[in-house]
């Protein structure tokens, strides 16, 4: 039957005819009460249908399968509709005797003008109005009218015992349960259930049913990148789909890839209940199309293929170029919407935003307002729309410091190269002669032209303008030369370092300039862009995760946010970005935790689990201001026991606390148990984690804020004075360190399991290329670790006797290669920063020139140069073998002048043993029987060719090259 439109111009009438339309392309059958055929689809909205005596007419009766189940109450544009709540329950309770609804009162009550919409459903257990985009179609209404009712939904889907003492719910009675009834019905987590998640991944799921619970529609959740988000959100689901019933959910991603990785989680997730797998038991769909299958629960997607969707257009754009992700991935306006039939308002009940740091809140805001679901956002670093979009409904934070004290994540250091052209741009003089290549952007076609003028370009041309193929090279060589020394001392092998460009074409030429650098092949360094061909980014990542080759990624956007390569230990940035919070991203692909196995499967030479990783900062990211994350170790040149000794002396600084945190965090997760139980036992019980909770928790502001509000008797949201607040926030403290303060073997205990465990690791120094010089801040920690060196050195002079030797010379003595390996060790165990590479590098920062051999590989016996040079025995610092080669010179010139000269063959033997006493500090007549003396006749040759003299040469010669 056609709608007949009502006639006339008031704005009540053009509301009608608004609302007509609304309800019309809904899929309702708008009628006239006198020429109403109530059988004529599955939905007809009749106009003016009177009531009983005293309710009045209900402007639209809403019949659903020929029986009443909802009213709309309509009004002009502009009027206010939650006052006019009260007429449509009115309206609900006022039909007619004859007429038999599903449900009394009528449960679908909407308000309307045409332009805003809002909506109750009775069916809720706490009935409340929202706003709704469009009118529900007549087949939802028609599926919630036939829902289970909560009492036989729970039989099937919530244990008998998790019910709880006061049973079921609103909805118990035999009315249709709706998500939101259902959603009471939630049993809590099992411990079972609680075993697979870290205690974060378990408040975090608790925090999100909360808030749903509560009817809260937004929720978002900011979890540090690592930590697990997307599994807690799988398993959240699992939970939801099981015991509440959604019709379907949506999980939105902001790049294609991340909808790959998100599906293979959905694909591994067993389903605790029953053991399948969850798209065995759900349907899962991470959509290549703009449809979506009947069966299907669970939808993988970006938001531009939804809004493709909604439009009703074929296919989807595609994703946004190389080099675009820190503008956001919004179109140039706020994009429009309107209603579409195949993904209509309530199309899912619930909406998951993955990395929803965008600005998807902004410009693309309205396509998510669209639909009548809860929304949970999640991300890592939240910019100020996203919390605005969720109405500050954060229900759930867990940051990155919080993450490293959990072992959750590892920390970060900052390794800042600079150059002059990268700081300072540069120039291309026109002589006459230059000849400059221009390359075209598009085609990469090289055309060659002499400069008639001068070319000068700023930094921030670079890469983009002006590709300067020397400020690459000097990067990549000046990375190459610090690698095992300054970033990853005694490695061998490359870590799995991943670099950020700023677009493809800048990202070829990093390709280039790494590969020459180190001297490497094609498989050692590889792209990694949308761009890449033969073999798919998909295939690439695997084998950068998972294989020895590629050593080195290059790419742009595509691994910035979200994927998951736990082995990568350094990220490297040659691109700025104006967001801070996809700068945060880029760098949080480094802070995955990876245990020693998976470590060593593709970095061999990896000495256990990945405890930190290295922020290579090629263009300054580290020092703008819109850097959030810190590292939580702050002090990192003070040693360990020092932190403890500091907080047992009554230290509160919160750079200390903070350090000794991550200090404890790193040792722990080296622990094993007999470890642990040790700790245990010496500790009254507690262990190192719950130190360093402890110690975080009492320098958290919010922490302090409300245990301060608690103490001071104020209600919930008054706020305590400054003082209050300060005073709670030191005892909070007292109380986090009390068990390091009263009990001496704890101290004790930690220190000796660091000893035990502790490897060095480098602070960030200011390397200025361009210069060949460090910082101030670097040659401050130089001079203060030369400092600390030498002061052990003089306050241990006489409990080593290798120091004893330099400082004493007793009659008769000599210095051995074992006293020389004990007074390593013993640095070693005094000061983790004890190392020689590292003590040389710190001389050579602090005393310039007299320092020589800066940045070598450094021997065991270089110890003897350094020790010799920190206790004034030698002007200058060189390498200790040059220093023995020099003295096997004089030496040997000494002779010749006394007349005591060797023949060519004995003089091969002496060059010999010069070798062996450079590498290893003494020879002994043993030390003949060695290679590569052994090889050459060994003792018996030697005798023969020195006769009875050889003792005497050999001691001769170990006093004139060992002194």
């Amino acid at each position: 039957m056609p709608a007949v439109s009502p006639p006339g111009h008031k704005p009540e009438e053009r509301a009608r005819r608004n609302i007509d339309a609304r309800l019309t392309e809904s899929g309702w059958l708008v009628q006239d009460y006198e020429v109403r055929n109530i059988q004529a689809g599955p939905g007809v909205a009749v106009r003016e249908f009177p009531l009983v005596g005293g309710h009045g007419t209900a402007d639209y009766l809403l019949f659903v399968d020929g029986r009443p189940a909802g009213v709309v109450e309509a009004k002009a544009v502009g009027h206010t509709l939650s006052g006019v709540e009260v007429q449509t329950d009115k309206y609900a309770t006022g039909l007619p005797k004859s007429l038999s609804p599903v449900v009394r009162p009528l449960p679908f009550l909407y308000q309307s003008t045409g332009v805003e919409t809002r909506f109750t459903n009775g069916l809720d257990p706490t009935p409340c109005s929202r706003a709704v985009f469009a009118f529900h179609r007549p087949e939802t209404l028609s599926e919630w009218l036939a829902a289970t009712p909560l009492t036989v939904w729970a039989r099937g889907a919530v244990p008998a015992n998790a019910v709880g003492e006061g049973g079921l719910p609103f909805g118990a009675a035999g009315r249709p349960s709706t998500f939101r009834s259902r959603l009471l019905a939630l049993p809590p987590i099992a411990p079972a259930e609680a075993a697979r998640f870290w205690g974060a991944q378990k408040a975090a799921i608790e925090a999100i049913e909360t808030s749903m619970r509560a009817n809260r529609p937004r929720a978002l959740l900011r979890m540090a990148t690592g930590s697990g988000k997307t599994f807690t959100t799988v398993s959240l689901l699992a939970r939801l789909l099981h015991f509440a019933g959604p019709r379907r959910v949506l999980f939105l991603v902001d790049r294609t890839n991340l909808g790959d990785q998100a599906a293979t989680e959905f694909e591994r997730y067993r389903v605790p209940w029953t053991g399948r797998f969850f798209p065995e038991e759900w349907g899962v769909e991470h959509l290549a199309s703009n449809h979506i299958g009947d069966s299907t629960k669970v939808v993988i997607t970006t938001i531009q293929r939804l809004y493709s969707m909604l439009r009703g257009e074929a296919e989807a754009p595609p994703e946004p170029e190389e080099g675009q992700a820190d503008r956001g991935i919004s179109p140039a306006q706020i994009v429009p919407v309107e209603y579409g039939a195949a993904l209509p308002p309530e199309f899912f009940d619930l909406i998951v935003v993955d990395e929803c740091h965008r600005s998807i809140y902004s410009t693309w805001g309205q396509v998510l307002s669209y639909f009548d679901a809860f929304l949970v956002g999640l991300t890592a670093t939240p910019s100020k729309n996203t919390y605005g979009f969720f109405e500050g409904n954060v229900v759930y934070e867990y940051g990155h410091e919080q993450a490293v004290a959990d072992g959750v994540n590892v920390d970060f250091e900052v390794f800042r190269i600079r150059t002059r052209i990268g700081e300072h741009g540069g120039t291309i003089a026109a002589d006459g002669e230059t000849v400059v290549k221009f390359r075209d952007r598009a085609t990469r076609e090289m055309r060659w032209a002499i400069a008639d003028e001068d070319i000068a370009y700023g930094a921030d041309a670079l890469d983009r303008d002006v590709v300067a193929v020397d400020r690459l090279r000097t990067i990549f060589c000046t990375f190459r030369e610090k690698l095992f020394t300054d970033l990853f001392p005694g490695r061998t092998e490359v870590p799995k370092t991943l670099v950020f460009c700023k677009d493809d074409g800048h990202a070829e030429d990093v390709v280039k300039a790494i590969r020459e650098a180190f001297e490497e092949g094609n498989d050692f360094c590889r792209k990694i862009t949308y761009k890449t061909t033969g073999e798919t980014p998909k295939e690439l990542l695997q084998k950068f995760r998972t294989q020895f080759n590629p050593r080195i990624a290059v790419t742009v956007d595509m691994v910035a946010t979200g994927t998951d390569i736990k082995p990568v230990e350094i990220v490297v940035f040659l691109r700025k970005v104006k967001s801070r919070i996809f700068f945060e991203q880029m760098k949080g692909r480094g802070v995955r935790v990876c245990d020693a196995t998976e470590m060593r499967s593709v970095s061999a030479d990896a000495k256990g689990p990945k405890d930190h990783f290295v922020v290579v900062d090629c263009v300054g990211l580290t020092e703008q201001d819109f850097q959030d994350t810190q590292p939580l170790e702050r002090r990192k040149a003070v040693p360990l026991a020092q932190l403890i000794d500091a907080v047992a002396s009554g230290s509160t600084d919160a750079d200390v606390l903070t350090s000794l945190a991550s200090r404890l965090v790193r040792l722990d997760r080296k622990c094993g148990d007999a470890e642990r139980r040790q700790v245990a036992e010496v500790g009254g019980g507690t262990s190192l984690s719950d130190l360093t909770h402890r110690i975080l928790e009492a320098l958290d502001p919010d922490a302090r804020r409300e245990r301060a509000r608690t103490a001071a008797g104020l209600a919930r949201g008054q706020a305590p004075s400054a003082e209050q607040v300060s005073k709670t926030g030191e005892a909070m403290v007292r109380e986090a360190v009390r068990p390091l303060v009263e009990r001496p073997a704890l101290r004790k205990t930690i220190d000796d399991l660091r000893r035990h465990f502790e490897q060095v690791i480098d602070e960030v120094t200011r390397d200025e290329v361009v210069e060949a010089d460090f910082s101030e801040e670097g040659r401050r920690k130089a001079a203060d670790l030369v400092q600390s060196f030498e002061r052990y050195l003089a306050e241990h002079r006489d409990e080593h006797e290798a120091l004893k030797f330099f400082y004493a010379r007793p009659a008769g003595s000599r210095l051995r290669y074992a006293d020389v390996r004990r007074l390593h060790d013993a640095l070693g165990l005094a000061d983790a920063r004890f190392v020689e590479t590292r003590i040389w590098e710190a001389y050579a920062r602090r005393d310039g020139p007299r320092v020589r051999g800066a940045g070598q590989a450094r021997a065991l016996a270089d110890l003897v140069a350094l020790v010799r040079y920190a206790t004034k025995a030698e002007p200058a610092l060189s390498p200790y073998a040059e220093t023995v080669r020099a003295r096997f010179d004089a030496w040997m010139e000494r002779r010749r002048k006394a007349g005591r000269a060797f023949t060519d063959e004995q003089r091969l033997w002496l060059e010999r043993i010069r070798d062996h006493v450079a590498a290893s500090v003494e020879f002994t007549l043993e030390d003949f029987e060695v290679t590569p003396f052994v090889e050459q006749g060994g003792a018996a040759r030697a005798r023969r060719l020195f006769g009875a003299d050889l003792p005497k040469v050999v001691a001769e010669l170990n006093e004139a090259l060992v002194a």
